[in-house]
């Protein structure tokens, strides 16, 4: 049963390897102490061909979902960076169109509550005022979309100028104005850039909807251990709890660059690390 009486952790699927089945992750996730699991739709050919997935191949994972215990609560759509919605292509905007509404409609037929937008008005193309313009008109569309669906879409902040620091986030999403469009905060993407977390964070008050946690160094988003990298974890977690926020946290790591070979380890240890800094942040 998914726990209403304590904080949610969850855990994204890059964290164990990408050949096990939905099965045996849901399950592995379940026995390390993860209340849900994030899905990934990302650039490869093979996560995007997830959205075409039959009705029977979604009952199957709705069937593993069951036998688990674990829901898929949210889903980090960042094959945005291959489509994005500010390209000067209109080819690539219309297949990212294309790929938020069904990335929408998967979530409706598998339970995923949160979608993640990544915040790149562009990424293989030079950014200007014209994609971001082009950016902002297409989420408001498709902010549009998950509202009709009942689905959350949530920014996150990541490495471009554009949602580098979560002030420039939220400036998007109050741009967009709308309940079904809100922040999606990263940690160590906001440590990565240049910014604190710490002071950042509380600039969000209201509008999270879950968190990423996990560790960074300068300008290096992916693949770092904790406590290998830069992110305050502790006051981050004191940060979190002074403005009495109770969402999903969702812990973000990658089974391939584990340094220990060992993932599920990786994930358990991850998974007690988080118990003892929300224990920090109610203490302080």
């Amino acid at each position: 049963m998914y726990p209403l009486d304590r904080r949610a952790v969850g855990l994204y699927e890059k964290a164990l390897p990408a050949e096990w089945s939905w099965d045996r992750r849901l399950s592995s996730m379940a026995d390390a102490g993860y209340d849900y699991a994030e899905i990934s739709i990302d650039e490869t050919d093979e996560r995007l061909a997830r959205l075409e997935w039959s009705q029977g191949e979604r009952a199957a994972l709705r069937r593993a979902i069951a036998d688990s215990g674990v829901p898929v609560m949210t889903l980090c759509l960042s094959g945005q960076r291959r489509f994005p919605l500010g390209s000067k292509d209109p080819g690539t905007r219309a297949r990212a169109f294309e790929i938020v509404a069904k990335s929408i409609a998967l979530s409706v037929d598998t339970g995923v509550r949160i979608i993640q937008v990544p915040g790149y008005d562009v990424y293989f193309e030079p950014s200007d005022a014209e994609t971001m313009a082009r950016y902002h008109e297409g989420l408001c569309r498709v902010a549009e979309w998950a509202a009709q669906a009942g689905v959350m879409l949530a920014l996150e902040n990541v490495d471009v100028p554009s949602s580098a620091s979560l002030v420039t986030t939220m400036a998007t999403v109050r741009h967009v104005n709308s309940p079904w469009f809100q922040v999606y905060p990263d940690m160590a993407n906001v440590a990565a850039c240049g910014y604190d977390p710490v002071a950042e964070l509380p600039l969000c008050k209201d509008h999270i909807v879950a968190v990423h946690v996990k560790d960074s160094q300068p300008k290096i988003i992916r693949g770092i251990p904790f406590r290998a990298g830069i992110v305050p974890l502790e006051a981050v977690f004191c940060s979190l709890a002074s403005i009495d926020y109770r969402g999903p946290l969702t812990v973000e790591m990658w089974a391939h660059m584990d340094p220990t070979g060992k993932p599920f380890e990786a994930v358990v240890a991850a998974r007690r690390l988080v118990d003892e800094l929300l224990h920090v942040g109610i203490e302080n």
